[in-house]
């Protein structure tokens, strides 16, 4: 639609506001046959069993959505470890770039059993630069109880 306003092309677009609307549902069913002579179950077991989980999908994040298959597999009968470790195998799979491994191991303060070995050396050089600092200046040893000032620590970084 177009129209002058003193002396004044305007313009105005049709907008159309659209909506989005998502759900995510997994249903899970079960039925349990009985492998024994007799027709009957026991009192502990369901003869079938049906589940239908459902759940607005327009701003789920990857966490809901992994929250959301662990509540379908505690419903299937996993427990809470194997679910975990199922987490773990999807991150840590063979199948995954080391790179965004080291990526996820690092947002969760994990270390990779191949970076043990430059962690552990990492940690030794500290120790090994800690011990330095703490030699006295005739080369004693200050206990943990004796307190470095400032100006001490200075002193020994700097071999005065």
């Amino acid at each position: 639609m177009t129209f002058a306003v003193e002396g004044l092309i305007v313009s105005v677009l049709n907008t159309f506001i659209m909506t989005y609307k998502a759900q995510l549902k997994i249903s899970f069913d079960s039925e349990w046959t009985s492998t024994h002579y007799s027709s009957g179950f026991d009192d502990t077991v369901l003869p079938e069993e049906h589940y239908t989980f459902q759940i607005p999908a327009e701003d789920l994040n990857v966490h809901q959505l992994f929250r959301f298959f662990a509540t379908v597999a505690r419903a299937m009968g996993h427990d809470e470890l194997n679910i975990m470790k199922g987490g773990c195998g999807i991150a840590f799979g063979e199948e995954r770039s080391v790179e965004n491994m080291r990526k996820v191991a690092e947002e969760f303060e994990l270390t990779l059993a191949e970076d043990l070995k430059d962690k552990f050396k990492d940690w030794k050089e500290a120790e090994e630069e800690w011990a330095r600092l703490k030699k006295g200046p005739m080369g004693t040893v200050l206990t943990d109880e004796e307190e470095l000032t400032e100006e001490q620590l200075t002193n020994l970084e700097e071999g005065v």
